[in-house]
């Protein structure tokens, strides 16, 4: 039931805070021959993390033109992994709480319904374990990319002494931190889930069947020898009587009387 109930909520939370991810950086460009041009220089990112296409304009300083830079890395791969994962958990879970609820008969018939659902299982509890992993790596890359000291050292006129450089806002990474929380709660989630399915496989029964029945078994002929071994030694006294019928048989056989009649 908890499967049923929290599965499909934490697919959507995790593939959400993920796919969804909208990144803003701000960098302000002071150059020390021009006091009055305060250039502002806006980073945008998102989604799936394609870095090495984000590109921003900063200004020379020596002279009146701009200067086209680029970030550097493509995590698109693990973001979008992650993200496919996730939707796909959410999809299942789905079809699954629809067969629990209204095609349980069919479920249960000749066992290929929890076969099924427990191959599944397994198989989503991997993947969450690597999409999982990976992604959290992936973000590691995506906040060492963005981040506003790597950012400035591209910029040429931020690496004069002279020129004042400051960043007025940087990303916010609660949401993509979030995101990997929700993965790996999603891998407790499946992989705990594993237990109970396999338990409506009939696995489980048919391997606890023949150890409890020997152990049963043999409990139960230790206390067929026990009654025995207590009725044996019991015996004397219940046919304690036995030795008199038998002398009743060795007495001599009486003639019958047969008494003669008067004399004539």
């Amino acid at each position: 039931m908890c499967m049923v109930i929290f599965a499909p909520i934490f697919a959507v939370c995790a593939f959400a805070t993920c796919g969804g991810y909208y990144g803003h950086l701000q960098v302000k460009v002071d150059c020390a021959e021009r006091r009055q041009s305060n250039h502002t220089i806006n980073i945008d990112f998102s989604y799936p993390f394609r870095l090495q296409q984000v590109h921003f304009r900063a200004p020379l300083c020596e002279a009146r033109r701009h200067e086209v830079y680029f970030l550097d890395g493509d995590m698109s791969v693990s973001a979008q992994f992650f993200v496919m994962v996730g939707v796909f958990a959410f999809l299942y879970s789905l079809l699954a709480t629809v067969v629990y609820v209204f095609y349980q008969n069919s479920y249960l018939r000749n066992n290929r319904g929890p076969l099924v659902d427990f191959v599944v299982t397994v198989v989503f509890s991997c993947l969450w374990l690597v999409s999982t992993c990976c992604w959290a790596k992936s973000l590691s890359n995506v906040k060492n990319a963005t981040n506003p000291t790597q950012v400035l050292l591209l910029i040429s006129a931020c690496r004069a002494p002279e020129n004042k450089c400051t960043v007025t806002q940087e990303p916010r990474w609660a949401r993509l931190n979030t995101s990997v929380v929700f993965g790996f709660v999603n891998l407790i989630l499946w992989a705990g889930n594993i237990w109970f399915v396999f338990k409506e496989t009939g696995w489980y029964k048919s391997g606890q069947r023949y150890p409890t029945r020997s152990a049963s078994g043999k409990r139960a002929s230790e206390m067929r020898q026990r009654l025995y071994s207590e009725s044996s030694f019991e015996q004397p006294d219940d046919f304690g009587p036995q030795p008199f019928r038998q002398d009743s048989f060795n007495q001599p056989r009486l003639e019958p009387y047969i008494q003669d009649g008067p004399t004539a």
